[in-house]
């Protein structure tokens, strides 16, 4: 499994902990996301989504797959993965070692929150930095036995189990090979930093288990950047 990522899990345990630990300063306690509280511009739109899908089709260059055996993550699908935009896989061993202190138990419980989610575990980062964005595709598995058609209660699962979402949209899709599966646009507010933003991701279930492809991004902008390259995802999405 990939150190770098596990580094970068690391990080960001790191640097949340640290916001986590401001926000309990400044504010004193925390409030929970309202749906009215979202900016009008973080709103989700089901014909900016379509729209995005039609200009996807041109906007990005494939710059190879993962999911397949021997690449840099092994999954129950393959993708294309966006020309530059880097992936690792996950090692979902949360760290350890630690003195038992405060920080070390919330550093525990933000690591917990960043390999599983609902019923998925992390099973694969995809980083835009090298391709000039904040923010990452990542991919998340769960145990076999689920049916096509609980596609929809999965990703509702995963969503709600994100917390602070609101203004769900869920919608059917087809991929170019014919793999099928179910999409959410939604908005996530985070608490620390009291800023609304955008987020996606589809679910599709395979034999070896049900696939959440996720993108968020550090604001509503990035994650609209970074469209293109969850879009190809989609696309070429195919079984392994």
């Amino acid at each position: 499994m990939g150190r770098a990522v596990r580094g970068t899990v690391l990080a960001q345990v790191a640097l949340l902990a640290q916001v986590a630990l401001l926000a309990g300063v400044l504010t004193g306690c925390s409030e929970s996301a309202e749906d009215g509280d979202a900016k009008p511009s973080a709103k989700p739109s089901a014909s900016a989504a379509e729209s995005a899908t039609a200009d996807a089709k041109d906007a990005v260059k494939s710059g190879g797959s993962v999911g397949a055996a021997g690449s840099a993550c092994e999954l129950p699908v393959t993708f294309d993965t966006a020309e530059k935009w880097q992936p690792e896989a996950i090692e979902t061993e949360a760290p350890g070692g630690g003195s038992g202190s405060e920080e070390d138990e919330l550093a525990a419980e933000l690591a917990e929150g960043l390999l599983h989610q609902g019923p998925f575990t992390a099973a694969c980062e995809i980083d835009a930095k090298p391709a000039g964005n904040i923010g990452f595709i990542r991919v998340w598995t769960g145990e076999a036995g689920a049916k096509v058609g609980e596609a929809q209660a999965l990703l509702k699962e995963f969503v709600a189990a994100e917390g602070n979402t609101g203004k769900a949209e869920y919608s059917e899709f087809s991929s170019d090979s014919g793999v099928l599966g179910t999409e959410v646009a939604y908005l996530y507010t985070s608490e620390a930093l009291e800023e609304t933003k955008k987020e996606r991701a589809f679910v599709t279930v395979t034999p070896d288990g049900p696939v959440v492809v996720h993108l968020g991004g550090l604001d509503t902008r990035e994650h609209e950047d970074m469209l293109p390259a969850y879009e190809l995802a989609k696309r070429t999405l195919s079984t392994a």
